[in-house]
């Protein structure tokens, strides 16, 4: 069983393995998460490049909008492969942007935003392998919540595949899953972390809610050993030191 990370730098490794498993399991759209405030996309991204090492040229990243594109590319001058911008532009421009002699893509923090753009890039790219790090699609203010949301989920979110969460639920909680393993709601007692669930599916907020009231109703009366520091906010210092 993969544990979970001490630091920011373990969990990106993991999210590489994670990433490489799936894609060699023949997943062709995978999806990164590391859902924590504050975090910045760009040092993360960066971290996460080795993965793609071989490819080289044939590698292409995509970033949300021209600035970020912009910083991407002022910071990586040594980038052996091109950096773009999913853009708001025409199906003509979108067209573009993908080329016969790319073999992978990875998208940084796309947003719900440019769903539909994000929807062209994908037809494009066909059946070629894609990763989305960090990706912010499902914001029920853009998206919706009613039909629309709905067909969207089925016709393009439902298509990738969660190969790496790691999310804080609060400071003695977190959902996680690493792939190929299962889903798991984990919670901290004492010096460890205790696995109260593990699930096929990604569980929702109720789901959560009702395996930690499960889990308060077995919990013995004795006092609680003190706490080592939460490892969420271990990682918050990894966070700030990659922002600085």
């Amino acid at each position: 069983m993969t544990q979970l990370p001490d630091t920011l730098e373990d969990a990106i490794a993991q999210a590489r393995e994670a990433t490489k498993a799936a894609l060699a399991d023949g997943y062709t759209r995978v999806q990164v998460d590391l859902l924590f405030p504050e975090l910045k996309q760009m040092p993360v991204a960066e971290q996460f490049l080795p993965l793609f090492a071989e490819y080289e040229s044939r590698l292409k990243v995509f970033f949300a909008d021209a600035g970020g594109a912009a910083l991407a590319r002022r910071d990586w001058v040594d980038a052996a492969f091109q950096i773009l911008d999913i853009g708001t532009g025409r199906a003509a421009s979108i067209q573009s942007k993908i080329q016969p002699e790319d073999e992978i893509f990875l998208f940084v923090s796309p947003s719900a935003v440019e769903i539909p753009q994000l929807e062209k890039v994908c037809e494009i790219i066909g059946d070629r392998p894609l990763v989305m790090l960090n990706p912010r699609l499902e914001d029920s203010g853009t998206v919706g919540i009613g039909y629309a949301a709905r067909q969207i989920r089925e016709r393009f979110l439902n298509t990738i595949e969660s190969c790496y969460y790691l999310r804080p639920v609060d400071e003695n909680t977190a959902v996680f899953r690493c792939y190929p393993g299962q889903w798991e709601v984990l919670v901290q007692k004492g010096e460890t972390w205790e696995k109260i669930a593990e699930l096929p599916k990604k569980p929702s907020g109720d789901d959560i809610d009702y395996l930690l009231m499960q889990g308060q109703g077995q919990t013995s009366t004795d006092a609680t050993p003190m706490k080592k520091p939460s490892m969420f906010k271990s990682l918050q210092r990894f966070i700030k030191a990659l922002s600085s």
